[in-house]
Formats: structure tokens, sequence, C-alpha cells
């Protein structure tokens, strides 16, 4: 179909088309869905035998089940708001950064192993 002839067309046929196209490429896509759901299955067909081959690959759902780690137990904790503690892996959080920023050191907000602050002096400050 040419450009001139869908600039012809009136709004209602133009509407019908796109109504008659929307359904002609939903099924092409079910269609194709349901092909390549075929294929991943024949692929995938091995794993679930347990054959030498399939162990190998490490993929899918026939892989072993993630180690669990332990719980990080935290170093740090906000003297202004004990409940907020980090424990020193991944991003620093926020009120850790500004206090940083504004002085203070890392050492400050340690969690001694007896539960207390190693300088109860941090808390005094204004963040």
């Amino acid at each position: 179909m040419h450009r001139q002839d869908l600039e012809a067309m009136d709004f209602e046929e133009l509407w019908l088309l796109h109504e008659e196209l929307t359904k002609i490429l939903a099924e092409k896509i079910t269609a194709e869905k349901r092909e390549l759901e075929k294929r991943l299955a024949q692929l995938n067909q091995p794993d679930q035998f347990g054959g030498p081959e399939g162990g190998a690959t490490g993929t899918g759902p026939s892989q072993p089940p993630r180690r669990k780690y332990p719980k990080v137990v935290p170093k740090y904790f906000n003297p202004l708001k004990p409940t907020e503690t980090w424990s020193g892996r991944g991003k620093q959080p926020r009120w850790l950064v500004a206090a940083l920023q504004s002085g203070h050191t890392l050492e400050e907000f340690r969690i001694r192993e007896n539960g207390e602050a190693s300088n109860r002096n941090a808390g005094g400050h204004e963040h």
C-alpha cells in the first residue's frame, strides 16, 4: 500500500485498518512467542535429564541453589539515631557521609563488641 493511498483514506477507514493491523500483529507476536518457547524448551531438555553435558553449562533452572551468606553484623552506628547502622559494606549511608564531611572520623562511629561506641562524644556534635 502506498503512502498516497493512506492519505486518501478517511479517518474511519484508517482506524479500521489500524485495528486490523493490531490484530494481525498480536497474532503474529503470539505465534512467534510460542515458537520461541518451543525452541527454548528443546534447548533446556538435556538439563532436565541431568546428563553430563547439562551440568557443565551451568545455565538455566538446573543450577545449584545459591549459597546462603551469613547476616552481616553492623560495625558503625549513627549516634543521633542509634537504630541506623552500617556494616561497612557497600555505599556509605547519608548520615555517615555528612558526619565525615564535617570533620568526624570513621572510628568515632564504630560499634564496640560490648555494644558501646568507641567515642561517646561523637553524639554530642550536631551533624
